[in-house]
């Protein structure tokens, strides 16, 4: 899909989405039901981004966000009756924000740079054994039902999934989102997971 130059944003505090994954959404703010409705009679496309520290101050009004985001496609809806969403979005893209819109409506509105994913196709042998290497790593956690590889997945999909859905601050998240490509966003997650795995193992835990 041709992707819009000016998209809707919605910032949240400890959200980064990444490509190709799956950010189901629960709306009930006004100005984001409003973002909804308005999305889902045009592109479909929404700005997920990440608000600063500090945001809590002015979190109703126009607080500071990074400038990196990713943005998606709504995939599935749910209206409810009181007005509320239940929503899925698609993980479509990285992009920065150029410039925020003035806008006569009650969410944020700004004019973005893309940046797509670096083909990764002429190192496809590297990309599959970077995958089994973060597979092999999660074995404990997946032996123990603490997560869920749904089948089928494709090695830039599950990389993304596994930097989407793992507890580190934000902003060592952030720093996995802006790496250009799958394969080197999986080459700089690996140092994390065993980082990880070498806590949750000390502590008795893996998730």
């Amino acid at each position: 899909m041709t992707l819009p130059s000016e998209i809707p944003l919605f910032p949240l505090p400890n959200v980064v989405f990444f490509p190709d994954v799956y950010l189901p959404l629960h709306i009930f703010e006004e100005r984001y039901r409003a973002m909804t409705r308005q999305a889902l009679g045009g592109t479909k496309v929404i700005g997920m981004t990440v608000l600063r520290e500090g945001w809590q101050d002015d979190y109703k009004g126009a607080p500071p966000i990074y400038a990196t985001g990713c943005a998606g496609a709504i995939v599935h809806h749910e209206p409810l009756e009181d007005g509320r969403f239940n929503i899925v979005l698609q993980g479509l893209a990285r992009f920065e924000v150029v410039q925020e819109l003035a806008s006569t409506t009650p969410f944020r509105v700004a004019r973005v740079r893309w940046h797509e994913e670096a083909d990764a196709s002429g190192r496809r042998a590297s990309l599959t054994r970077l995958r089994r290497q973060v597979e092999t790593l999660l074995l404990p956690a997946i032996a123990q039902g603490e997560v869920r590889m749904p089948p089928g997945m494709s090695d830039q999909a599950l990389i993304n999934a596994v930097c989407q859905a793992i507890d580190i601050p934000v902003v060592e998240k952030l720093a996995l989102l802006e790496k250009p490509d799958v394969l080197l966003r999986g080459q700089a997650l690996l140092p994390i997971l065993e980082r990880l795995v070498i806590k949750l193992s000390g502590s008795g835990q893996v998730h």
